[in-house]
């Protein structure tokens, strides 16, 4: 008979890529995960993973058992939704994906506030990228999402996935102190041509955000600095090295020599909470939703 967390194990290698990212995903050791794979081939007696270069390729026979494990896991959490769901409180594992800054500014006060409340709740937070996120709670990789989108590029969610909005984070235009654009009490976007630009790199929506908006408004932009985090795009504002549109969330205090102006009309990305549709009867999903939704007009009025 094949073992549930074995298949559990090649399942993730399959969603995340690599082992060590399957390992991160679950809780585990890189070395746990390999053991299982492992013995899932002595059980089998099939060659599931094979080296290719630094990484891992997936064997046709993976493929079909990843296949078997995706039915096998819906049918585990349809189970687990409706034993929670007859006691009626929040219980079990409960896996979370978050942008960077949501996990940074929104998620401990909610991971903090479900700990206090639903004791039998075992809520987990990995840091991941909005898009990817979406694909992993569509996978079944999490079971939660939390993710964003801007007003230009919505958020596709596939079939079988739900979303709910949790609300709208305010994006500000950051200069240097000396810059003619401090002390304005707005700036347009039409007057945005001819400055240097800071942003994250290119296919973060952030990033794909600003070249689109920038050239709807006729200008093409001056990328010259490119940061993953939020903090070092400040910094590098602070050393008057240029201008960066940064939201709200997570962002904290602004360092001396740095200004926040307000751009007309403001940029908005939407943040939504994202699962699927078979555990939307979840007390955990809905008491999770609840508090994020709940958490966030203190965390929006801060920034």
């Amino acid at each position: 008979m094949l073992d549930l967390q074995r298949l559990r194990a090649l399942h993730a290698v399959s969603v995340h890529g690599t082992v060590g990212a399957a390992a991160t995903a679950l809780g585990y050791t890189s070395s746990a995960v390999s053991q299982q794979i492992a013995k899932l081939e002595r059980e089998t007696r099939t060659v599931l993973l094979e080296r290719e270069g630094r990484g891992v390729r997936l064997t046709d026979e993976a493929y079909q058992l990843v296949a078997a494990a995706r039915e096998l896991l819906a049918i585990v959490e349809r189970a687990e939704t409706e034993l929670e769901e007859r006691r009626g409180v929040p219980a079990g594992r409960l896996t979370i994906a978050a942008f960077a800054s949501a996990a940074r500014g929104l998620l401990p006060s909610v991971l903090a506030d479900l700990a206090l409340r639903h004791p039998a709740l075992d809520a987990r937070l990995s840091e991941v990228d909005p898009h990817l996120s979406v694909d992993l709670v569509a996978k079944g990789a999490v079971d939660l999402a939390v993710a964003h989108d801007w007003d230009i590029a919505p958020l596709p969610a596939p079939a079988g996935v739900e979303q709910a909005v949790i609300g709208d984070d305010l994006c500000d235009l950051l200069v240097p102190a000396g810059h003619p654009f401090a002390g304005r009490p707005a700036v347009r976007r039409s007057e945005l041509g001819g400055e240097r630009w800071i942003c994250q790199p290119p296919g973060r929506v952030c990033h794909d955000w600003l070249l689109r908006t920038l050239r709807a408004a006729g200008h093409e932009p001056d990328v010259v600095h490119q940061a993953e985090e939020n903090p070092t795009l400040v910094a590098l504002v602070a050393a008057g090295l240029g201008v960066a549109l940064i939201p709200r969330l997570g962002r904290g205090p602004l360092p001396e020599g740095v200004v926040e102006v307000p751009l007309d009309p403001m940029p908005v990305r939407r943040l939504y909470a994202l699962w699927r549709t078979g555990a939307a009867r979840r007390p955990a999903i809905a008491e999770t939703v609840r508090t994020l939704r709940h958490h966030w007009p203190a965390v929006a009025s801060h920034g």
